[in-house]
């Protein structure tokens, strides 16, 4: 029986020569596929109360939106600066190559909501943490963040459990 990094495709030195790409569009393309890791996803916050979703741009919002399709509630998305129109507040974070912004609508949340953040990989944790930086302003708890994948010599899993959040990833890859 296949698994969900059965389904995820490496690229060789993409972007960059020495990085091992991992591509989840070939995740997305299989229905079976698809379906195991939104289901797979969901499975820990079973019986966990969930008011929204948010997904980190722009995988997450593939995998987050299905994910709330699935529980009957709101999904939101944290994009990269100057992509939602009205009132955002913004957080900047580090990139290994520099610096970004990502933005939320100031009214998205409202204080006290439970919220599942999702992405599809979990590198070093920096949109991570500063879509949850985001969330918390507005009042929102954090139940947990789900990934597909997390490469674990980056250190984003231990820098978001280090925020006290809830990490879950449906594998691992070795390497960067």
């Amino acid at each position: 029986m296949k698994t969900v990094k059965d389904y995820i495709r490496t690229i060789p030195d993409f972007p960059h020569e020495g990085i091992m790409f991992r591509d989840v569009t070939t995740l997305f393309s299989d229905p079976r596929g698809f379906r195991m890791a939104v289901d797979q996803l969901l499975h820990p916050y079973v019986g966990t109360k969930i008011d929204k979703v948010v997904g980190l741009e722009a995988r997450g919002f593939i995998l987050g939106g299905a994910i709330a399709h699935q529980l009957s509630i709101g999904f939101i998305p944290v994009r990269k600066a100057g992509k939602l129109p009205g009132k955002v507040i913004s957080q900047d974070y580090k990139l290994e190559y520099g610096e970004a912004t990502v933005e939320l609508h100031d009214d998205a949340i409202q204080a006290g909501e439970k919220i599942l953040v999702i992405d599809d990989l979990l590198a070093t944790g920096g949109t991570a943490e500063a879509g949850i930086k985001l969330i918390e302003r507005l009042g929102g708890e954090i139940v947990g963040c789900g990934f597909v994948i997390d490469l674990p010599e980056l250190g984003g899993r231990k820098r978001l459990e280090a925020l006290g959040v809830d990490v879950k990833a449906l594998c691992t890859f070795e390497g960067l």
